[in-house]
This record gives structure tokens, C-alpha cells and sequence, in this order.
């Protein structure tokens, strides 16, 4: 099957829209096979405000409509507590309100931007998003990641070669319960990062409230000379801040 394939049998779609490079290269390339694909951004504490930014500018850019729906995600059962499984019912719950507002709307499906690279052995919210029957048509039509930033790059897309970045809530251990004020120290650490230059890095919040940095091998040595401008962006949220040396 093609996406050409798939989109002619499925004209009308709802998608859920991070602004990553998965969802982004699906929605151009449904505007360009003539679908009717509405996305979706789901707000919620786990999402940086840059992601936002980023769905909204590639919406306008494609010249379509984005769909905000804002949702309290931690008071969803399951999530604030933070078990290894979050993210079964994290989905559930976004998926749901997307497919509420789908059938609202009067579109035939769900779609999401799963593609053939991604690993879903051991992945709680892939069965959440199955149990709902979204529809995964980069997958089903066996295009990679690596392929469709490629594509990306030929539609002139911006998110060709973006990182990709896993929610907020990933940043903290499993079984700690999740505050929003720690998602919030979290998102201010990594836009410091970001502004001095570090990329396609994550901060993790240890159990005793501190930050570690995972950064890639090639960032490491600059980390380390540059320890004291550092600290000095994320020391005030921080207690301690350390390096992880294995690099990300």
C-alpha cells in the first residue's frame, strides 16, 4: 500500500499533530495527495511550548487549520502516579478526546504518525491508540523515519531534520509521582540548554529533586568546560546538576 492508497480510501482524517517530523511529513503529504486531514495538537503539561510553536507554524505554513485541545493530563488516573505503564493511559486519554472531536467534526478516522522505524514491542501507548483503532498509515505503508525525512526535505518541510523529542514526563523516573512544577523546571532547564547551543539532549530529574543531563558524546567536552555557564542558568531550580558521561 501507498499513502496514495491509503488516503484515497480514507479522505477524511483526523490527526493527531505533535509538530515532530513524523506528523508533519504526513499531514503535507496528505494536503498534497488532495485528503481532508484536520490536525490535532493535545496541550497538556507534557508538552514544551515549543511544540506548539512548531505545529502552529507548519499549519499555517501548509495553510490548514490546527485543532487545540487543551487537557488536564495529570488529572487523568494512571498518569500522575507514573507507573511504567503511563504511557498505555496517557494515550488513551489523548487519543480519545482527539476521537471525540473527530466524530464531532464529522471525520471518518484517526490517524498518528507511527512510522515503520519506530519499535512498538514494548510500547504501552501503541496498544492504547490500537484499542481505539487509530490508524497508523506510515507504517502500515512501510516508510521509515529516515525516508520520510528525506521526503520532509523534498517538500521543503522545516521539520525535516528535527531531533526527536519525547514528552516531559519521560524526564521523570518511573513510580515517582509527576508535578507539573517539576515539568516546569524540566522545560525551563532544556530551553536554557537550547539557547546556549546544546541540541538532541535530554534533562532528567533524579528522585532527589536534581537534574541530570544526558547529552550527545560530541557535546560532552564543551559541557564540561562550560560547567559554570551551566549552573548558572539551572541552579536556581536545581539543588545539584550533573553530567552523565555515557552520552545520550
Amino acid at each position: 500500500m501507498t499513502l496514495k492508497d491509503f488516503f484515497a480510501a480514507h479522505q477524511r482524517c483526523a490527526l493527531g499533530f505533535s509538530g515532530g517530523a513524523d506528523s508533519a511529513y504526513l499531514l503535507a503529504a496528505s494536503r498534497a495527495l488532495g485528503a481532508d486531514v484536520r490536525p490535532y495538537f493535545v496541550r497538556t503539561a507534557f508538552q514544551p511550548a515549543f511544540e506548539l510553536d512548531d505545529a502552529r507554524r507548519l499549519a499555517h505554513e501548509l495553510g490548514v487549520e490546527l485543532g487545540i485541545i487543551e487537557y488536564d493530563i495529570l488529572a487523568v488516573p494512571g498518569v500522575r502516579e507514573n507507573p511504567r505503564n503511563r504511557c498505555y493511559f496517557c494515550k488513551k486519554a489523548i487519543f480519545s478526546a482527539i476521537c471525540s472531536c473527530a466524530e464531532a467534526d464529522g471525520l471518518g478516522c484517526v490517524i498518528d504518525g507511527t512510522n515503520a522505524s519506530d519499535d512498538i514491542a514494548d510500547r504501552p501507548g501503541w496498544r492504547a491508540i490500537r484499542e481505539l483503532g487509530v490508524l497508523s498509515p506510515l507504517r502500515e505503508c512501510g516508510i521509515t523515519k529516515p525516508e520520510l525525512r528525506r521526503l520532509s526535505a523534498e517538500l521543503g518541510l522545516f521539520t525535516a531534520e528535527k531531533p526527536a523529542y519525547a514528552c516531559l514526563a519521560t524526564r521523570v523516573p518511573a513510580g515517582m509521582e509527576i508535578a507539573e512544577g517539576d515539568l516546569q523546571r524540566v522545560e525551563r532547564a532544556e530551553s536554557a540548554l537550547a539557547a546556549l547551543g546544546y541540541s538532541d539532549f535530554r534533562v532528567r530529574l533524579t528522585p532527589e529533586g536534581s537534574a541530570r543531563l544526558e547529552l550527545p558524546e560530541a557535546q560532552l567536552v564543551r559541557a564540561a568546560e562550560g560547567r559554570g555557564e551551566i549552573l548558572s542558568r539551572l541552579a536556581g531550580d536545581f539543588p545539584r546538576v550533573t553530567l552523565d558521561l555515557k552520552g545520550r
